[in-house]
Formats: structure tokens, sequence, C-alpha cells
């Protein structure tokens, strides 16, 4: 029988403005601590941004998501939480903040793949 990896993840949610608390999923981050697994899926949706926050500074959005992903990745230019182990890079990622990046908390889950399930995640709470 296939292991199953015992996961966690979180939607990632664009919030052009943070009093009304509308968002737009553009993400998901799938971890698992025992896979020492974190990734990051993400496509940025134009014309529904813009449908719902014209002023949005699009290439500054992808900014912040490229820095998303290279904390995930543990990339040499992803600053000192690129450095931090996988347990707490996601946990960096997922905490609360008040920004117009937020991710939902997290939510647990099994799987024998894990790139397959972030695959999923992605098509079911994204696209």
């Amino acid at each position: 029988m296939p292991e199953q990896h015992l996961y966690e993840y979180a939607v990632i949610r664009f919030v052009p403005n943070v009093e009304r608390e509308e968002f737009i999923n553009v993400g998901v981050i799938l971890f698992s601590k025992r896979a020492n697994y974190i990734k990051i899926r993400y496509q940025i949706n134009q014309e529904k941004i813009l449908g719902l926050a014209p002023e949005t500074d699009m290439e500054t959005l992808q900014e912040h998501l490229e820095a998303f992903e290279k904390i995930c990745s543990g990339a040499k230019d992803g600053g000192p939480i690129a450095s931090l182990d996988v347990p707490e890079r996601f946990r960096w990622l997922t905490a609360v903040r008040s920004a117009s990046l937020q991710t939902s908390r997290p939510h647990p889950g099994f799987a024998t793949d894990l790139n397959i399930t972030l695959e999923k995640l992605f098509q079911e709470l994204v696209l």
C-alpha cells in the first residue's frame, strides 16, 4: 500500500481592499512536514482581478507571488525566511496578516502523491 502523507494546505488570496474583505483566490501552498515538502502553485487571472479592483498594480502582485515562491523553494535570493526549515517557512507564509496578499487558515489532509494533490487543489480552488 502506498505511503499516506499528512499534509496541510492554504489558499493564497489577493485582497485588493482589506477593509472590504473581498478576495480572489490566486494560489495554493501545500506542505508536509514528514515528507519535507512545500510547494506553491499560483496563477494571476488579470481579467478577474481588474474586474474587482481596476487600480491593481499587476507587476507588484506578480512580484509578491514570486517572493512567496522563493520562500517556498528556499531560494538563496528569497531572503532570511527562505533559509528557515520547511515547517517554519509554511508557518510564516500562512501567518495572519492584514495585507493585499493573504492566506486562508491551513487545512489538513492525507495523500499518497503530494504533487497530484497540489494540482487538484489548485484546479478546484483557484481555476
